[in-house]
């Protein structure tokens, strides 16, 4: 089962612009599930000749019971968005807070289905 988490899914329709990887091949265990990829795609929606790119950023976490993808940011943050919010989550603890956060959607999702 895949989740997708994001307003109007037509917008990530298609292969990432970019992605970076934070967690592959794991075996971490959250609330039941076996978290086995956690990562970042960007999505470039729009490019501002002042603003820059437009930036839609998504977590994908996969599970050994279902997949979601969801919106983790989105706006003008520049050329390197990407890196920038792989970064913060890396220094920042933020990798343990996605997962939690992905994993209460995805068990929310699979109630509702």
């Amino acid at each position: 089962m895949k989740v997708v988490d994001v307003i109007d899914p037509q917008r990530i329709n298609r292969a990432p612009d970019k992605t970076i990887i934070l967690m592959s091949s794991g075996e971490f265990v959250e609330r039941g599930y076996t978290v086995k990829n956690v990562h970042l795609n960007l999505y470039i929606q729009k490019r501002d000749e002042k603003l820059g790119p437009y930036s839609l950023i998504t977590a994908f976490i996969e599970t050994d019971k279902g997949m979601i993808e969801m919106t983790y940011d989105e706006g003008y943050r520049g050329r390197n968005a990407l890196e920038e919010t792989a970064a913060f989550l890396t220094s920042h603890l933020g990798i343990s807070g996605l997962i939690l956060r992905s994993i209460i959607q995805l068990e929310n999702s699979q109630k509702c289905t």
